[in-house]
């Protein structure tokens, strides 16, 4: 006999491979995908694809799994933050309701802790009292060294909501940046093949940003960015292909210019736009000091 789940409406539009993980069974991707090809997981008596987004009371019926162990999850070490760094994130929040947070991420903190970083945004903001009687669900994701516009959801719904949104282009961003050299003004639109590899895997993604200038000056330029889709390190690197590599930027940049010492990246979010039940939300977050003090001593 198999086992039987309905669909709870916290996990409306999930992925059924992401819902089984989450829900049923911690196993390996590949091993995921492999125990839906066989067919031994179905959707309303249906077999069904592992990119499937269920809906609240669909029936899953999963057989004879039994025999797969769950994966040992690396348990991670959560950066426990003093109350006056928790204090400091008031100053921050642009936006706080009960489904969601925006705030006005600094420079130099990553959303998230990894293996390069430990202090990091979902573990100070969890501390707060914007996330007392809820968690932090990251939808989106800023680079560490980039400041801006950060929205984080605070139930499920919103944070599948917001996912939904991401994925179908409805959210719609707003970049500034400070790059080197004269920005050639007939670039209005940057379309390139970005590759990355994953796991020694070549991977081609097409990242199309819209671009204009703000201020131009010989040596630098100030210009505002549409990101249309949302590759990693999207700007940046399209940035660098034109010949105007972002100030700040040590990972991006051409040897053949002379680089400021700054410790600051000079690339903000600026603003965000969306629409939820018919409502138009746009918010707006102010670049910090480093940003504006270049662009008083060189504009």
């Amino acid at each position: 006999m198999p086992k039987s789940f309905t669909v709870e409406e916290d996990y409306k539009d999930s992925r059924l491979d992401k819902w089984l993980k989450h829900k049923v069974i911690s196993l390996p991707n590949s091993l995921i995908q492999k125990i839906i090809r066989k067919n031994k997981i179905k959707v309303n008596k249906k077999k069904t694809k592992s990119s499937y987004r269920l809906q609240t009371g669909d029936l899953v019926e999963i057989y004879d799994i039994s025999k797969f162990k769950p994966t040992d999850k690396i348990k991670k070490i959560k950066y426990l933050p003093k109350q006056k760094e928790i204090g400091l994130y008031d100053d921050y929040v642009i936006e706080n309701n009960e489904n969601f947070i925006i705030i006005n991420k600094p420079a130099g903190i990553p959303v998230q802790s990894g293996t390069k970083s430990f202090k990091n945004i979902f573990d100070i903001l969890k501390n707060t009292k914007y996330f007392e009687n809820s968690k932090p669900f990251i939808v989106h994701r800023l680079d560490k060294e980039t400041s801006g516009i950060l929205i984080i959801a605070k139930n499920r719904k919103f944070a599948q909501l917001f996912t939904s949104l991401f994925r179908i282009r409805k959210i719609h961003k707003t970049y500034l940046a400070l790059v080197y050299g004269k920005f050639n003004k007939s670039i209005k639109i940057m379309k390139d093949d970005l590759v990355y590899f994953e796991n020694k895997k070549k991977i081609t993604q097409k990242s199309i940003s819209y671009s204009k200038i703000i201020k131009s000056n010989e040596n630098y330029s100030f210009i505002e960015l549409n990101p249309i889709t949302g590759r990693k390190h999207q700007l940046r690197k399209q940035l660098l292909n034109v010949g105007n590599p972002i100030i700040g930027d040590d990972k991006y940049f051409l040897n053949n210019i002379k680089r400021i010492k700054t410790k600051s990246l000079m690339l903000h979010a600026f603003k965000i736009k969306f629409m939820i039940n018919n409502v138009q939300y746009s918010f707006r977050a102010d670049y910090n000091h480093a940003f504006n003090d270049f662009l008083k001593k060189n504009f």
